[in-house]
């Protein structure tokens, strides 16, 4: 079927240009204008080349209006060259040594906020260290202003669907844009400040969790990964690391540290919950990600969280801020507090007796700006009362001044600098525009797909047309596709999944079928009447924001008020099994779907951003091959029993408390992590296995093989040292064929499973993942480099990782490879 631009009501329409992408017409004279067809194909590409040059027009032809971004040491200024702290020829330390030693004591304390004020006598400007950039540069944030000549920013998935993409290179490459966009606001004059609170890597621990859709789900080694691709993207590093150097194109700010995932639950909020956690849980599920996204990452920031975590608060922790992360990670850059998470520390958790005391806690332990103005109003008290040093709130400013000096904000003009060439034009631009619906079309998962319902085929004449109906009260909604912390987008809004399948079915007809997502009312009757009268049903269901988001967790994983009965209602009525859209950031309990012949397929689309309604649509009418799999699991409706206060992963089979997630889970679920569907048939094979038995003995000979009560053998993974560790890796080469019908992205997920799981050993745990593009019949080999300390290790109740003596099972599929230590 072929469609145009212009032309009366028949569904084959003419238009007229001189020149079209992909079309060389340079020949054709004004007075000889072109009459072609365009195919659908060739619509789309010209509709997304219209709307990308118009953005970019207006971008270009007000650039030269642009605002000068703020920054500090002017060469304009004479006293400039008198400052050492302006000059960039010196190591950054010995910079902000000097810029301190300037300062009074009411300028110190004035920075030690996140709207920090102007110094003007020393031409330093304000600085808001407030900036939001969870999957797309957002207003969310004080810092960012996306009200001048650039009014969008690109939107990409939110993070737990691009998550069910397993490829860490996508992660990189949308976070890389991210960082783009950010530098190009800044230097239009449109930000106050370069520092991103993002990413959100806690742990997806409980399904109800209303911030669960802000995270890479509940696995620590995709969470880590995620972060370390992610932070090397925004601040401008190369993908392997390492090639960043001291500048930043942007600043990451790895959040919420540590064993946050409750906001507002039962009576129990984030303000006041302490989060009880045993060693051997911190050490193999909360903290990797914040160990990975410091360590390998090298993210040049952190935000400690509001709760308590075994009875102190994080930003009062000086083990954990200092200890940890300082000593032990290595990190370098600024901490910064959650909202107003300072003054709690007195008022909720009553952990300090006055704010003179709270605002000691936090320097003392390591933080050093406070989201919100406790520190501006008490510092100077706890001085005076000597709760606090003025070598403590130097501390704080040498890390604060040193971020601003990474990201070239004390060298002059940014635009003269390194990423000064960065523009408006980099803002929306096709490419982005591009990555935004290839990350939403790899990412959406497909979670059943009985009789090979979908593909829809699309007609290819009007003799072989098709009806098609979309009911749902999330099937027209545009909002909701950008989850939270999002846009503007880069247009006035992002088309909705109802305005991508009318691309492909012009006369599709529409119903809401609820009120709202809620759905306390179903005009199930008149959406009954429509699905009797086409031959394709598709129903968009599932959550908003006004079911989970931050401070909003949820009580129930069934869909809200009456979209069970809506959907059943319909499918029963449909011609053929329908197709379900469930849009949501949590876990939904859609059990009676997964079993219900009439409903033949199931898609998960997440929040899908900018690009979801084309990347839904592309996938229910084949243009794209659905790779993405879950990413957490999903719990029945029972698993709400299980107190969201319980912060064990283990099961506790005596008391019957479940465990959580896939690795330690015990129960049912409704489909598993990792689950997800293609068009295609993928098969693997372990091609080879470079040591089936790893000999540890020959390479720690000194140190001491120890034996615990049940006579399991181990040495501590801390004795064998890095070095050791690195030298006894071994690859695991999977071979992956596509033999179906359609070719594909496709992730292979390796996981390893210990014989004798005990102490609290994972049932399964992952150790890799690829994701790879192959053709009908084409076959690839993949390589997974495994380290024994890393990957073939446990963590004890005490909180030691260690490597045991026995035999492990590398698994891919339904194949299984055989792996043992000896000791």
């Amino acid at each position: 079927m072929y469609y145009g631009l212009h032309g009366g009501g028949g569904r084959t329409r003419t238009v007229v240009l001189n020149r079209i992408k992909g079309h060389d017409f340079s020949s054709v004279t004004a007075t000889q204008p072109l009459v072609f067809l365009l195919s659908l194909e060739q619509m789309k590409l010209l509709m997304i080349s219209i709307l990308v040059f118009l953005v970019h027009l207006s971008l270009v032809l007000a650039s030269a209006d642009a605002t000068q971004p703020p920054f500090a040491c002017d060469s304009k200024n004479p006293a400039t060259a008198s400052y050492t702290f302006c000059n960039p020829s010196l190591p950054i330390p010995q910079r902000v040594k000097d810029l301190v030693s300037r300062l009074t004591l009411d300028e110190k304390i004035s920075q030690l906020v996140n709207n920090a004020p102007a110094i003007p006598r020393l031409g330093i400007p304000s600085y808001e260290w407030w900036s939001e950039a969870l999957h797309g540069v957002t207003s969310a944030g004080r810092g960012i202003q996306l009200n001048g000549i650039i009014k969008g920013a690109t939107s990409f998935p939110q993070v737990i669907l691009s998550a069910a993409s397993f490829d860490a290179h996508l992660w990189y490459r949308i976070a890389k844009a991210i960082g783009v966009e950010a530098r190009a606001i800044y230097n239009a004059g449109q930000a106050s400040g370069l520092t991103f609170w993002a990413p959100n890597i806690n742990i997806f621990r409980d399904p109800r969790w209303g911030r669960g859709q802000e995270t890479p789900g509940e696995d620590p080694l995709v969470t880590s990964a995620y972060a370390i691709s992610y932070v090397r993207g925004l601040q401008g590093d190369s993908y392997e690391g390492g090639k960043l150097g001291v500048h930043l194109q942007a600043s990451a700010c790895c959040k919420h540290f540590t064993a946050y995932d409750l906001d507002n639950w039962n009576g129990t909020t984030r303000y006041g919950f302490d989060a009880r956690v045993s060693l051997q849980d911190l050490a193999d599920t909360y903290q990797p990600p914040f160990h990975s996204c410091i360590n390998q990452g090298r993210a040049s920031g952190i935000m400690c969280a509001y709760n308590r975590v075994n009875g102190i608060p994080s930003c009062a922790d000086y083990n954990l801020l200092s200890k940890t992360a300082r000593g032990q990670w290595g990190f370098n850059g600024y901490i910064t507090s959650d909202c107003d998470a300072v003054s709690i520390i007195r008022d909720t958790h009553h952990y300090a007796r006055t704010p003179e005391d709270a605002v000691g806690d936090v320097l003392r332990a390591g933080m050093d700006v406070n989201c919100g103005s406790y520190l501006q109003k008490y510092t100077k008290s706890a001085v005076q009362q000597k709760k606090v040093s003025e070598s403590d709130i130097d501390r704080a400013l040498h890390e604060l001044f040193s971020v601003r000096m990474r990201l070239g904000l004390f060298n002059g003009n940014p635009v003269q600098q390194p990423f000064g060439n960065i523009s408006p034009k980099n803002v929306c631009s096709e490419e982005h525009g591009n990555l935004a619906i290839e990350a939403a079309a790899n990412s959406i998962v497909l979670l059943k797909n009985s009789d090979k319902l979908l593909p829809i085929p699309v007609p290819r004449s009007l003799a072989n047309s098709i009806s098609v109906a979309v009911i749902g009260p999330n099937a027209n909604v545009e909002q909701t596709l950008l989850g939270n912390y999002a846009g503007p987008p880069c247009y006035s809004s992002a088309p909705s999944i109802l305005h991508g399948i009318l691309g492909y079915i012009p006369d599709a007809k529409y119903h809401a079928g609820c009120d709202s997502v809620a759905c306390s009312s179903a005009s199930i009757n008149e959406a009954v009447a429509l699905a009797r009268t086409v031959d394709y049903v598709i129903l968009v269901m599932g959550l908003d924001q006004t079911q989970e988001k931050e401070e909003k967790d949820r009580d129930s994983l069934l869909l809200p008020g009456k979209q069970n009965a809506l959907i059943t209602s319909v499918s029963r009525a449909a011609k053929k099994p329908v197709v379900l859209v469930i849009l949501s950031g949590g876990p939904v309990d859609i059990s009676f779907a997964k079993y219900d012949k009439k409903i033949g397929s199931i898609l998960w689309a997440g929040y899908p951003g900018q690009a979801g309604g084309t990347a839904v649509a592309g996938i229910i009418f084949g243009d794209q091959n659905p790779g993405g799999r879950l990413p957490v699991t999903w719990y029945p409706q029972e698993f709400t029993k299980v107190p969201m206060t319980d912060m064990r992963m283990r099961p506790d089979l005596a008391s019957g408390y479940p465990g959580r997630t896939y690795r330690f889970y015990k129960g049912k679920t409704v489909f598993e992590f990792g689950h997800g569907l293609s068009y295609s048939n993928f098969s693997y094979a372990f091609s080879s296995v470079s040591q089936k038995q790893l000999y540890l003995k020959e390479n720690v000979t000194t140190y001491a093989v120890k034996e615990d009560s049940n006579s399991m053998r181990y040495i501590s993974v801390t004795e064998m040292g890095e070095e050791r560790c690195d030298r006894m890796k071994f690859s695991v080469v999977v071979e992956v064929t596509n033999y179906g019908e359609m070719a594909g992205k496709h992730s292979v997920l390796l996981f390893k499973r210990q014989v004798k799981h005990q102490h609290g050993s994972p049932m399964k745990q992952l150790v890799g993942f690829q994701s790879l593009h192959l053709n009908v019949g084409e076959r690839a080999k993949i390589e997974f480099v495994l380290k024994p300390c890393e990957h073939l290790s446990k963590v004890r109740e005490d909180g030691l990782s260690v490597i045991e003596e026995g035999s492990h099972f590398m698994i891919v599929g339904d194949k299984t490879y055989p792996v043992s230590i000896m000791l």
